[in-house]
């Protein structure tokens, strides 16, 4: 997929641009894989906002997503690959020979035409399959990886995603992932070959409010821009942040900060993202 631009006959078309859509080669047609999802994003049952800078965004359907890949040794076919609006990566519809129709995020690759199998040993490492991560050979890429066996792909989702095997260690496999941690993964769990597709997404930019409204972004306000009441950078002549380092409404360091609580599962983590202990 390339990154569409377009001519600047207005002045929000001068720096939008998109994804190109020619990779879609059809829209949903099995009305029993959509569900409607109630919009209150940012707001509680009272309708007053919670969650600062967030929407309900434009009316759409949610696609139903088979990350648990649990249909063991039949091979299904990839019928066609569709837009989803809840997510940044196209997905492949799956036609199985029983009838069968299922959605899968589409990896880097796969094309209407191809075969895809789950299985928990014995198969094929290529891009669509999946299998138990223990199985899988050491420096393959893999995505939509489990983190808990059976309760479907948590990790490396999203578009250009991607997680690699670096290693063994009793019930365990050591992997890297994308934001450089090292952890170790139950060998149980279910993770699917290849990276995630629709790389160029990253590189898109927005290029105007309204196309971030769609998306269900509210406008910000910086807090230099508020009065002292509203916010800790609020207040002052000219532009100045009161030479604070930047906080949050409440007073929480913006950068740097470790907000990360003790868990469980500290000690599958063999070291933090970019070098942290």
């Amino acid at each position: 997929m390339a990154i569409k631009r377009f001519k600047p006959y207005t002045p929000s078309r001068r720096f939008l641009t998109t994804i190109d859509s020619s990779d879609i080669t059809s829209k949903p047609t099995d009305r029993k894989l959509l569900k409607r999802i109630p919009q209150r994003s940012g707001r509680n049952n009272r309708g007053r906002i919670t969650s600062r800078h967030r929407e309900a965004g434009v009316k759409r359907l949610y696609r139903i997503i088979d990350f648990k890949r649990n249909k063991f040794d039949i091979e299904g076919r990839v019928a066609t690959i569709e837009y989803d609006p809840y997510r940044n990566t196209r997905i492949a519809l799956i036609i199985y020979p029983d009838g069968e129709k299922r959605y899968i995020i589409q990896p880097s690759g796969l094309v209407v035409g191809d075969k895809v199998l789950s299985a928990e040993s014995g198969i094929d490492i290529v891009n669509g399959n999946a299998l138990k991560i223990k199985s899988i050979p050491i420096g393959t890429i893999v995505h939509n990886v489990e983190m808990h066996p059976g309760h479907g792909g948590q990790i490396a989702k999203s578009a250009g995603g991607s997680v690699q095997i670096m290693g063994r260690e009793n019930k365990y496999v050591i992997v890297k992932l994308p934001s450089g941690e090292m952890r170790y993964i139950l060998g149980e769990c279910m993770a699917s070959i290849g990276s995630v597709g629709n790389e160029e997404f990253s590189n898109m930019v927005v290029g105007k409010a309204g196309r971030s409204r769609h998306l269900g972004i509210r406008p910000q306000t910086r807090g230099s821009a508020m009065n002292p009441v509203d916010h800790p950078h609020g207040g002052g002549e000219g532009k100045t942040n009161g030479s604070r380092h930047p906080v949050s409404p409440w007073g929480q360091p913006a950068k740097g900060y470790k907000t990360r609580r003790k868990k469980s599962s500290d000690k599958l983590i063999i070291s933090r993202k970019k070098g942290r202990r």
